[in-house]
């Protein structure tokens, strides 16, 4: 009956909580850049970014806010966007939301676009179904779709003995028309 060791009363130090239970504690909490805050270079965060301050680089959330009084000189990449602030440069998310005081500078790619009234934006606007692909779907479309410029291979050199072509050249390709002529103009 008294024979019976007990265990100790102070508990075993150096036995922190699980880190699983702590990183999910701190993916539930969004980073919150304040008004006063201005940083030079990129930001990446998986979570909710809270954005008060200036930032001069790129955005990389999966969540982020850019308050009124904000602004991002710099490419912003996340799930989700309310824009209630100013951004210089693009935008890529799947939701974009631009509120009454946003302002932004840029082209915004999306899947889906809500836009209040009173939102300045200047740039342009496509929708993806991929907006946060590296390289934006339908890129490979417009490079091959810019126009081509003929081009026409130099004359031959004139010979100035005879006037018609002998047997053994070619005939040479047609000239284009002087540019200053018109195609329009009625033949009298």
């Amino acid at each position: 009956m008294f024979n019976k060791k007990d265990s100790p009363a102070v508990p075993e130090t150096g036995s922190p909580p699980p880190p699983a239970k702590r990183s999910a504690m701190k993916s539930k909490a969004p980073s919150i850049l304040s008004a006063d805050l201005t940083i030079k270079g990129s930001i990446s965060s998986d979570g909710e970014v809270q954005l008060d301050g200036t930032v001069e680089g790129d955005v990389r959330a999966g969540s982020l806010s850019i308050g009124e009084e904000a602004t991002v000189k710099g490419e912003v990449i996340a799930e989700s966007v309310v824009v209630r602030g100013r951004v210089e440069g693009s935008v890529r998310a799947r939701q974009v939301q631009l509120a009454a005081t946003a302002r932004i500078e840029g082209d915004i790619v999306h899947a889906t676009l809500a836009v209040e009234s009173g939102a300045y934006f200047d740039g342009h606007c496509r929708r993806s179904s991929d907006p946060l692909s590296d390289k934006p779907a339908g890129s490979e479309a417009i490079t091959q779709d810019k126009p081509k410029v003929a081009s026409m291979p130099p004359a031959p050199p004139s010979s100035s003995s005879s006037s018609t072509s002998s047997p053994s050249q070619a005939p040479s390709a047609p000239r284009p028309a002087a540019a200053n002529s018109d195609p329009f103009a009625s033949k009298a």
